[in-house]
C-alpha cells in the first residue's frame, strides 16, 4: 500500500464506510485555497474541510496568539503564561507555562501556509503521500479503538500511542512536526484541551499520524486486527451503523 488511493480503500474496508475519513495537514508556500481569517480557535473552520473544502492557514488568518504560536507563526504572546495559568488554569503556575512551551521546541519561521484537506481530496491538490506532515483523525471510541490497535500492532514501545495534554493545535500539529523532524515513531491522541471541545463533537477525540509514522502503519493496516477479525467485526459493524 503506497497511495492515498490504496489508503482511502483500506480504511474503507478496515473501519467500514461509516467512517469519517481523515485529515491531510502540511506546510507549503503557496496557498491552496483563499481562506479569510476567522475568529477565535482556528478548529472551527476544519468543519468546513471536514465537508470536503480545503483551508490554508497563516499567520495572517490565524487570529489566535496561541494557534499562531503552535503552528509555528509567532512567538508567544507575553498575557499566555499568566492567562493559560491564572485564567484557564490549565497549569499551575506560570513558570510552569513557559517550561511547556520550551519544551515543544517549536521552530520558526515555517513555510508561509499551513493547509489541511480531506485526504480523498489531496491529489486534485497536487499534494500526495510524501508531502503531508500527518493524518487527523476526528474519532469515536470506536474508531479511536481501531486506530490505537493499528498503531500498536507493530511495535511494543509504551509510548506508541502518547495522549499529551495541550492546545488542540499544539497536541496536533506541533507534536506532528516534531515527531517528524525526530524521525519518531509515536501517535498522538489529541483534544483535551477544553478550549477546543466547544468546535468538536461530545463523542469525539482526535488521532494523528505523523508522517514518519504513516509509511510504515499503511503497510501494517492490512495485517492488523483491523481485517478478518472476531472481535473487531463487531465494532465495525457498530461504526457503520446509521446515524
Amino acid at each position: 500500500m503506497n497511495t492515498l488511493s490504496d489508503l482511502i480503500l483500506a480504511l474503507r474496508e478496515g473501519f467500514g464506510e461509516g467512517m469519517e475519513l481523515p485529515l491531510g495537514f502540511w506546510y507549503s508556500d503557496s496557498a491552496v485555497v483563499e481562506t479569510e481569517k476567522g475568529g477565535g480557535c482556528f478548529f472551527k473552520v476544519l468543519d468546513e474541510t471536514r465537508g470536503g473544502v480545503p483551508v490554508s492557514l497563516c499567520a495572517e488568518n490565524i487570529s489566535c496568539g496561541g494557534g499562531r504560536l503552535y503552528t509555528g507563526y509567532g512567538e508567544m504572546p507575553e498575557r499566555v503564561p499568566e492567562f493559560v495559568s491564572g485564567k484557564e488554569r490549565y497549569k499551575q503556575s506560570p513558570e510552569m507555562v513557559i517550561e511547556y512551551v520550551k519544551s515543544l521546541e517549536i521552530k520558526q519561521p515555517k513555510p508561509r501556509y499551513l493547509n489541511f484537506a480531506r485526504i480523498d481530496t489531496l491529489e486534485n491538490l497536487g499534494c500526495g503521500i510524501d508531502e503531508i506532515d500527518g493524518l487527523f483523525f476526528y474519532a469515536t471510541p470506536d474508531v479511536l479503538c481501531g486506530l490505537v490497535a493499528w498503531a500498536n500492532f507493530d511495535i511494543n514501545d509504551e509510548d506508541a500511542v502518547s495522549a499529551p495534554f495541550g492546545s488542540g493545535c499544539s497536541a496536533t500539529i506541533t507534536m506532528a512536526v516534531r515527531e517528524n523532524e525526530r524521525n519518531g515513531h509515536r501517535c498522538f491522541i489529541s483534544l483535551f484541551d477544553p478550549s477546543v471541545r466547544p468546535w468538536v463533537a461530545e463523542n469525539e477525540l482526535g488521532f494523528v499520524i505523523p508522517r514518519c509514522r504513516l509509511k510504515t502503519m499503511m503497510k501494517t493496516l492490512r495485517s492488523s486486527c483491523l481485517f478478518g477479525t472476531h472481535a473487531w467485526g463487531k465494532v465495525r459493524d457498530r461504526i457503520s451503523r446509521p446515524r
